[in-house]
């Protein structure tokens, strides 16, 4: 290696070392006791170190001819979209192996790892909800945790009052989140960015703070009960609590309570399905291009006729209704609800995993929460560092992957190919109706 290359890396390896002792020094070096604290800074100089070290050999690696060709190849993945020429192959058989395979999992699951299944399909609601108001349309939401609490309190607070039961705030979620959604989008408008982020920031904070205080009617901090659920009245409990048949004995099986989750997960899993299906239709009809215009170039979409009120709304209240929807599932999956599950956090670990995923792309939304909520499990050892390696992440993500895991994807088109073959398969006197 040259003289001047090993210099250049001398002063950058200095540079890392003095950054991460600045940064690890009062976080991890200085360890609070009381009101005193213990110095261990021998920890912060070795997290230190293995940083250094890490981004030397990244620099080596990159200065090579292998790494050089690595960035190349990789470098053209970082900017546009990827337009499909139509000549692609539909993956029907893939995913009738993953529904099917999907399907199949309670029964080769245990109790543990299907808890964490539900709670990755719950982050892919939310996600793929998010990723409407976000990655298609444009607009930054950071509140986007306040219909997730709709959704669940309306479970649990209707139980409660109305006598809701599961299937009854399944409906009616995704209606009440909406129009909170649409309640949301009409003061914010002719905001945009930062302003637009502040906002709907406050509202997810309000409706926080009204859960919070609002303790004669939701119970305060100290939450609120969610009732099982049911099917056709058979309940999933040893004894009947609802008035219902318990289901292992209208069988005739043996009673067990992973029943429940086994429901649970399968509504659950039909219903990601079907939002899937639902948000890949609309991206393709004339209100997900409208939504993708109005990303780009509001003033540009709205010089051409497009109405940015209507075109607001619908991406606020479908993202809203999703929400809704994954909220009921989390209250019946956990059984009790209270302020503490919809904190700040929660919207920006949705929003990290658009970003992650990809703005726009349902497969990256989908692979990022599944990374983001079954890794942390598998992690828990390591729980104290799971926020420092959640940022180590998303600053990698944005380095190498900044449009995200999996760039968007745009179907072709071709209308006037098309006009053109069907054109000539007809007769002459049809064609010149057809013109007249």
């Amino acid at each position: 290696m040259k003289p001047h290359r090993l210099v250049a890396l001398a002063k950058e390896a200095l540079l890392t070392f003095t950054v991460c002792i600045v940064l690890f020094g009062p976080i991890s070096g200085l360890v609070l006791e009381g009101f005193s604290f213990q110095n261990q800074l021998m920890r912060a100089v070795t997290l230190a170190a293995i940083v250094t070290l890490g981004r030397l050999a990244i620099s080596v690696f990159q200065s090579s001819r292998l790494g050089k060709g690595f960035r190349q190849r990789f470098a053209g993945n970082n900017a546009g979209v990827t337009v499909m020429t139509g000549k692609e192959k539909s993956p029907v058989l893939l995913l009738a192996v993953l529904f099917l395979a999907g399907l199949s999992l309670p029964f080769v699951a245990d109790k543990y790892f299907l808890g964490v299944a539900i709670l990755a399909l719950i982050y892919c609601l939310l996600g793929l909800g998010l990723n409407i108001v976000v990655g298609l349309a444009g607009l930054l939401d950071l509140g986007f945790v306040a219909f997730y609490a709709v959704g669940a309190y309306l479970l649990a607070l209707g139980s409660q009052y109305v006598g809701f039961g599961f299937w009854t705030a399944l409906i009616i979620a995704p209606f009440l989140a909406g129009l909170c959604g649409m309640i949301l989008a009409f003061p914010v408008l002719k905001m945009h960015g930062d302003y637009l982020a502040i906002v709907t920031l406050g509202f997810g904070e309000i409706i926080r703070l009204i859960l919070n205080n609002w303790g004669d009617f939701t119970g305060g901090p100290n939450g609120a009960p969610v009732p099982p659920p049911t099917i056709l009245a058979l309940e999933f409990t040893r004894t009947a609590k609802q008035g219902g048949v318990p289901l292992h004995e209208y069988l005739g099986i043996p009673y067990s309570a992973d029943y429940k989750f086994w429901f649970i997960y399968l509504v659950l899993f039909l219903a990601v399905c079907m939002v899937i299906y639902v948000v890949e239709r609309l991206r393709v009809m004339p209100l997900g291009r409208m939504w993708e215009a109005l990303r780009e170039d509001e003033i540009a979409c709205r010089s051409l006729g497009v109405n940015h009120v209507f075109t607001k709304l619908t991406a606020f209240m479908l993202g809203a209704s999703t929400g809704g929807l994954a909220g009921v599932f989390f209250a019946v999956h956990q059984g009790f609800v209270n302020p503490t599950s919809f904190t700040f956090f929660e919207s920006a670990l949705i929003l990290a995993i658009v970003v992650l995923g990809g703005l726009g792309s349902t497969i990256g939304v989908i692979l990022a929460a599944l990374v983001l909520t079954v890794l942390p499990e598998m992690l828990r050892e390591f729980a104290e560092y799971r926020v420092l390696a959640f940022g180590v992440l998303m600053v990698v993500m944005m380095i190498w992957k900044p449009r995200g895991l999996v760039r968007i994807k745009r179907p072709a088109f071709f209308p006037s190919t098309r006009m053109e073959a069907s054109s000539a398969e007809m007769p002459l006197q049809t064609q010149l109706e057809a013109r007249r």
